[in-house]
């Protein structure tokens, strides 16, 4: 806390920094301020979000408490909720444990088709349970129940591979998708103007990317543990659809249908969520209660993401973020005439944050618009340079309290702290080669070059 006593006594001084203001000070240190308290947990997130807002408005910040309320006018808070909703109706009509038995059940007791058919399974799983978070709490139970009856060891190569898949590589099958949760929600926000096709367009073939190669490091680090055959599981008698999966299907498909055609009717992607939400409380339709979607969602995921909104508008209008985007170009000559060194350094920089800044939502604050803001000054695409800064610091997990997935395996005894740093290093190297090799060329073919002006 005498990290945050200092910032705080900063809020009270005048401008100290050249070429930075009174407001864009105090915004990045209402922003700083937040992040060490989200990294810390002193205070619940929510809480802390709520404390972030009420530092802009009081300071000066923002102009006024409507400005610093910014991100809660903003519709992505609203999608988030509507994205959890559909995810929680999921999990309790029992979809979600049908569809991963009955991959389970084609694994006829090998090691190997038990993972790959994991690893196949998470794009798909995505589509009908969005959050990472939601599908790992629900498929941890299922792999330790089959592990358990085909007499599996808890420490084997093949339990560790599935459970680091379910803790870190899961989640990348997630942002692929604008209706993934926080990061893609959040980035997509921040950046502004991104519609679920094009969102999809954009990070799909990189993520997939990074996931399969994940997923061969994963087997490649162990592979000795999937040589032994599996005792065969036993295999769930099969049962129609019940009435409340089939009417959440319903709902799922039709929201889902609302998002892959916004090229025609243009609605906002928060649109067909709360429609979704909505249509799931309805008596009669739907398969949730208000107490369900109270526990469910999480509450503090909404506060988080639209202070983070906030702050991130906050830096942006007094110039916090192109303040500190030219203090970066200026302390790296030559930068702009380099655009692939560029690009590493950017990705050097996102790497040294993410270990620094446990919670994803705050590593997105801060980065994001000073990633934008750096490629505005060295003349790249402020997009690209987002991207590369999100995919940086999404792909990689070095210790549990990172991600809630993680925290939930690692709290169940299947993988160390030590093994998740590994793993996170590891999966450090593939993101940066995914993004130099797959990433930018992919882009450079659909319009979105690295040197493409954009406004």
């Amino acid at each position: 806390m005498i990290v945050v006593g200092a910032l705080g006594v900063g809020l009270l001084v005048p401008p100290v920094f050249t070429g930075l203001s009174l407001s864009g000070q105090r915004a990045l240190l209402a922003t700083l301020i937040t992040i060490v308290l989200w990294t810390t947990r002193w205070l619940a997130p929510g809480a802390t979000a709520l404390l972030g807002i009420t530092l802009l408005a009081l300071t000066g910040a923002a102009r006024g408490v409507r400005e610093a309320l910014q991100g809660f006018a903003n519709p992505v808070p609203y999608f988030l909720v509507g994205v959890l909703a559909l995810g929680v109706a999921v999990a309790k009509s029992g979809l979600a444990e049908r569809i991963a038995r009955h991959i389970l059940d084609r694994a006829g007791g090998r090691a190997l088709a038990v993972y790959v058919q994991l690893v196949l399974a998470m794009p798909v799983l995505t589509f009908l349970l969005p959050s990472a978070t939601t599908r790992s709490g629900i498929l941890v139970h299922i792999y330790e129940e089959v592990f358990g009856q085909a007499r599996v060891p808890p420490g084997s190569g093949v339990v560790k591979a599935v459970m680091l898949a379910l803790s870190s590589i899961n989640r990348l099958a997630s942002t692929a998708l604008l209706t993934g949760g926080i990061t893609p929600v959040m980035s997509a926000a921040i950046i502004g103007g991104m519609s679920w096709t094009g969102w999809f367009a954009l990070l799909a073939v990189p993520y997939y990317a990074i996931l399969a190669l994940g997923a061969l490091v994963t087997w490649v680090l162990y592979r000795r543990g999937f040589a032994a055959a599996l005792a065969r599981t036993e295999v769930a008698e099969a049962r129609p659809l019940s009435s409340a999966e089939w009417r959440t299907l319903a709902v799922v498909a039709g929201t889902g249908a609302l998002w892959l055609t916004d090229a025609w009717h243009h609605l906002d992607p928060a649109l067909p969520a709360l429609l979704g939400l909505v249509a799931l409380l309805a008596p009669g339709l739907g398969t949730l209660t208000w107490g369900d979607l109270d526990r469910g969602v999480g509450w503090d995921n909404f506060f988080v993401i639209g202070a983070s909104i906030s702050l991130a508008h906050a830096l942006g209008e007094s110039g916090a973020a192109a303040w500190l985007a030219r203090g970066l170009v200026g302390a790296l000559p030559g930068l702009g005439g380099h655009p692939l060194a560029s690009m590493v350094l950017l990705m050097l920089g996102a790497t040294a944050l993410r270990a620094a800044i446990p919670n994803i939502s705050g590593f997105l604050a801060l980065a994001l618009p000073i990633a934008m803001s750096v490629g505005r000054e060295a003349g790249l695409n402020p997009l690209v340079c987002a991207l590369v800064v999100m995919i940086t610091g999404d792909a990689v997990l070095y210790y549990p309290v990172q991600s809630a997935s993680a925290l939930v395996i690692h709290q169940r005894g299947h993988v160390s702290a030590s093994e998740i740093l590994t793993f996170g290093l590891w999966m450090t190297a593939v993101a940066y080669v995914a993004i130099l090799l797959v990433a930018l060329p992919y882009w450079s073919l659909v319009g979105e070059g690295l040197t493409t002006v954009r406004p």
